[in-house]
């Protein structure tokens, strides 16, 4: 069904709809939830990071510090994404992705991109380090709900409405698989693909696609060491406990020594040198120890209604090209969130996706937030 057409079958049903998911009051959700999870990611930042920062750089309060700025100006980015109306964000659409694509291709140049763990993802600017991944994927949505909201029915041709957006998402995607980050264009694929069955593109093509790409996706996953690492590890993490499997074994720990009410905040030991990345990656894993279950079903249920609010705004908003845009800034941020999350619990091997929000990096919470903004704007203009 296309997103357009998911307007007319979804009105009877927005009428019944509980009073916080009516589309006068659909920004509540985002509004509300935004706030709460940012709040929760800044005093867990703090709390993670505090015995790491110390002994790496002598500041405990380093890693806080940069996180409470990137959440000023994540908020000030997000107050003007919300006053700005959507046709204004739209005629923005090819500017940002050229700039990102050539954003994506400064940081892969010895010299210019900063080397950080073996990956070149970022570019300094200053006082500021930008993760052109970050924009490469905003970019891509934007990108996604104007092409594929002009098209129209013309995404059920192969050459005109379908391979287009295939090579410039692919474009973006396989750039930053070069820094390398394998993660982020598995994404970029999936909300690729997410859009595209939202539109009405032709299964034969989606399918098609997909067998073609699956082989070369799965010669990258073996013949890189350390992706052979994350899926052997993610089977039987305990194999290997000491090594490969070390990151997962101490996130299962974590949750287990939580319980149902956690240990309480503060008083977890995994983040003191046993759970590596514990501030980025693995955040929700500390959750689960010191917030316990309830804690990290907050989590889960705060995601949850951020994802129902986002699409039964992308089902009822009468114009296509909001409707997609919801589709797409939703679908980036709880897939996100969902792939991080079972991560940590061992469902899914490594990815090196950051959890929206709570895990600790500048570029990713000021263009999460920058992302509630544009949903907050497209439901103001549903009210």
């Amino acid at each position: 069904m296309r997103v357009a057409g998911a307007v007319r079958a979804w009105n009877a049903e927005a009428r019944r709809a509980p009073v916080v998911l009516q589309p006068g009051n659909g920004g509540l959700v985002f509004w509300l939830g935004a706030a709460w999870l940012v709040a929760l990611g800044f005093v867990m930042v703090l709390n993670t990071s505090y015995f790491y920062a110390q002994e790496r750089f002598g500041d405990p309060y380093l890693f806080a510090r940069k996180h409470l700025a990137a959440m000023a100006l994540g908020a000030l980015a997000m107050l003007v994404c919300w006053r700005i109306p959507t046709h204004t964000l739209r005629r923005a659409t090819y500017p940002l992705l050229l700039f990102s694509i050539l954003a994506l291709t400064a940081v892969l140049v010895p010299g210019i991109g900063v080397v950080r763990g073996g990956a070149r993802r970022w570019l300094k600017l200053g006082l500021l380090t930008l993760q052109p991944s970050e924009i490469g994927k905003l970019s891509a949505v934007l990108y996604l709900a104007h092409s594929l909201t002009k098209k129209g029915e013309r995404v059920e041709s192969l050459w005109l409405g379908y391979l287009p957006h295939l090579v410039l998402v692919g474009l973006v995607a396989g750039l930053v698989v070069a820094e390398p980050d394998f993660g982020t264009a598995v994404l970029l694929a999936i909300v690729l693909f997410v859009m595209l069955i939202a539109n009405g593109a032709r299964w034969a093509h989606l399918v098609l696609t997909a067998s073609l790409v699956a082989p070369f996706a799965i010669f990258g996953a073996v013949t890189a060491s350390y992706r052979w690492q994350r899926l052997t590890s993610f089977l039987d993490p305990w194999r290997d406990a000491q090594r490969s499997g070390f990151q997962l074994v101490q996130s299962l720990l974590a949750f287990g020594a939580g319980g149902a009410f956690g240990v309480g905040l503060g008083a977890g030991r995994q983040k003191m040198f046993y759970l590596p990345e514990a501030h980025t990656d693995f955040v929700f894993a500390v959750i689960g120890e010191e917030l316990g279950l309830v804690g990290t079903l907050s989590v889960l249920a705060t995601f949850g209604l951020l994802a129902v609010a986002g699409l039964r705004l992308a089902a009822r908003h009468v114009d296509p090209y909001a409707a997609n845009l919801a589709l797409g800034l939703t679908s980036m941020i709880v897939l996100q969130a969902g792939v991080n999350m079972a991560v940590t619990v061992g469902l899914l091997p490594t990815k090196g996706l950051a959890l929206p929000f709570l895990s600790y990096g500048g570029s990713a919470l000021v263009a999460n937030m920058l992302e509630i903004g544009i949903l907050l704007s497209v439901a103001r203009e549903a009210a």
